[in-house]
């Protein structure tokens, strides 16, 4: 019975730690030719820039995944309650929206079909036909 209560605890950590070292893939369509810094995806998703290096339109897309925990962690260094109070603050205002929301699966797709768009993924889910920009 300990054997299986021990086995059943390192199953479950294992999994723990493997859902804790997500790495963070930030993604753009494949034809999109701009240059994206760490500086640049934290700006976009933080609503301070809507466009590319380039000057072209630039839309995020979140996902509603695990892996959104692991961004907002990495990338912009909040909480999902600090960034829904600064969303809600900046809605309140009329200075800006937030990203729209989808699951993993259509961040890929919205990606895939729409130069302007950028989003993040697991990096173990990326595919040939999107571009990423940076992983983290």
């Amino acid at each position: 019975m300990k054997t299986i209560r021990n086995s059943v605890l390192i199953i479950v950590l294992t999994m723990l730690s493997s859902a804790a070292f997500a790495e963070v893939a930030v993604i753009v369509n494949s034809a999109n030719g701009a240059s994206v810094s760490k500086g640049d995806i934290t700006a976009i998703f933080l609503g301070k820039t809507k466009k590319f290096s380039d000057g072209s339109v630039a839309v995020p897309v979140v996902s509603d995944g695990a892996i959104t925990d692991e961004f907002n962690s990495k990338l912009l260094g909040k909480t999902s309650s600090q960034l829904k109070s600064y969303w809600s603050k900046l809605v309140f205002t009329g200075k800006a929206n937030p990203p729209k929301k989808v699951s993993d699966s259509e961040v890929l797709e919205l990606i895939k079909t729409n130069n302007n768009m950028i989003g993040f993924v697991d990096s173990a889910t990326v595919s040939g036909d999107v571009k990423v920009v940076g992983k983290f």
